[in-house]
């Protein structure tokens, strides 16, 4: 009895372990499929002749059964079909200069009234191009074949509209195809772009920072000062961090905070008591990750600006929280009453976190900037993976923090 048993349990075992291998091997199939349909066959050029004749043979099917379906007279499949193929020069004839010209050197740059005087005189044109064919070509030689059912010569309704559709379908997918390609296209560029600044941004530590915290590293160094190794080490950290972490397209969010964390601590050496700074990072930072430098260029810019020797007790706060994989990040500095933000003083560095916030992060992000009397505000949000964004309201910040 318990050997029945065994083998029915290595029975099932064997029937469960090929079902799962099957399925693995579906699934791979269907997702070499929809890749090939979707990215190959449609956008390379090895398969431009393929692509005309499935289009084709589709059109000539679908309008055959039409026919088929609305004929007052009895016709076979076939003969209508073969009736159709007779039409495929004249639909070439007509469609491809809409196609392949039209569209490209008109509508897609910008041309749309005279793109669409086009289509009107080119569907004038359509009448004498029908008229023509059928009077000339499609009716004689329907009575050499000897129908059974009368044909008018002329243009007609029903073949100026299967003309007409034989021009529309390839227009809208030629326009659809070529807008995905400069969607692409351009949006290869913006990572490009932003993949140059970036290296850039990286490159370009503050040699305002740079300079004074070597100074700084140079008197503690004099001094014997217990510090100097820990700067040492922060401000090494911080450069490696920059130079080399920063080469990934992630980093472990971990990482960046204690980037940020070295940062406040190496400028809190350069101005000593006379700043009030306050960090906080809640909840469960592991294991999560996020696209490198988002936040440090907002922390640097709190210090370039509320840090000024006009104001009597420079603040800044600084909140990082994670919640569920939303990461919310707010950063609050004092500031000059007297001195608006200006953009172009924010530099490269915020410019460049907004468009990559936009690349890396879209409709999963955001980011707003408040510029009051006292007060700059940076609240930045963002879901890290996974996570519908749900936008919240910026915290409301009315008072200074306290000295």
């Amino acid at each position: 009895m318990s050997r029945i048993k065994m083998s029915n349990s290595i029975s099932t075992n064997f029937i469960t372990n090929t079902t799962q291998a099957d399925s693995k091997h579906l699934m791979r199939f269907l997702k070499k499929i929809d890749s090939f349909l979707s990215e190959d066959f449609i956008f390379s050029p090895r398969y431009q002749v393929w692509r005309h004749v499935v289009y084709w043979f589709i059109h000539i099917n679908l309008w055959t059964i039409f026919w088929q379906i609305m004929s007052p007279v009895d016709v076979s499949y076939w003969h209508t079909m073969f009736n159709m193929l007779l039409w495929v020069p004249v639909f070439i004839l007509y469609s491809y200069p809409l196609v392949y010209w039209a569209i490209p050197k008109l509508l897609l740059n910008g041309k749309v009234v005279q793109f669409f005087l086009l289509i009107l005189a080119w569907g004038v044109v359509g009448l004498y191009i029908n008229s023509g064919f059928r009077t000339y070509l499609y009716v004689p030689l329907q009575e050499v074949l000897g129908v059974n059912y009368t044909l008018q010569r002329g243009p007609q309704p029903h073949s100026y509209l299967c003309m007409t559709t034989s021009a529309a379908s390839p227009m809208i997918l030629k326009f659809f195809k070529l807008w995905t390609i400069r969607q692409r296209n351009w949006v290869q560029a913006q990572q490009e772009k932003i993949t140059a600044e970036l290296q850039l941004l990286k490159a370009q530590v503050h040699p305002h920072f740079l300079f004074n915290t070597l100074n700084n590293i140079y008197s503690f160094s004099l001094e014997n000062s217990p510090k100097t190794p820990d700067m040492i080490l922060k401000l090494s950290s911080l450069l490696g961090y920059m130079l080399n972490d920063c080469k990934a397209q992630e980093v472990r969010l971990e990482k960046e905070i204690e980037i940020m964390k070295n940062y406040i601590d190496l400028e809190k050496e350069r101005y000593g008591n006379t700043i009030e700074i306050l960090w906080s990072v809640k909840g469960d930072t592991r294991n999560k990750f996020i696209s490198p430098l988002l936040m440090l260029p907002f922390l640097e810019n709190a210090f370039k600006h509320g840090m000024s020797e006009q104001i009597e007790k420079p603040w800044l706060d600084v909140e990082i929280s994670v919640n569920n994989d939303i990461l919310q990040c707010k950063i609050v500095n004092s500031k000059n009453d007297y001195t608006p933000y200006r953009k172009e003083s924010s530099g490269i560095g915020i410019e460049n976190v907004k468009k990559r916030l936009a690349l890396m992060y879209p409709g999963s992000y955001m980011l707003e900037m408040r510029d009051e009397q006292t007060l700059f505000n940076v609240w930045l949000k963002i879901t890290l993976r996974g996570y519908s964004h749900v936008p919240l309201p910026l915290p409301s910040i009315s008072q200074p923090i306290p000295a």
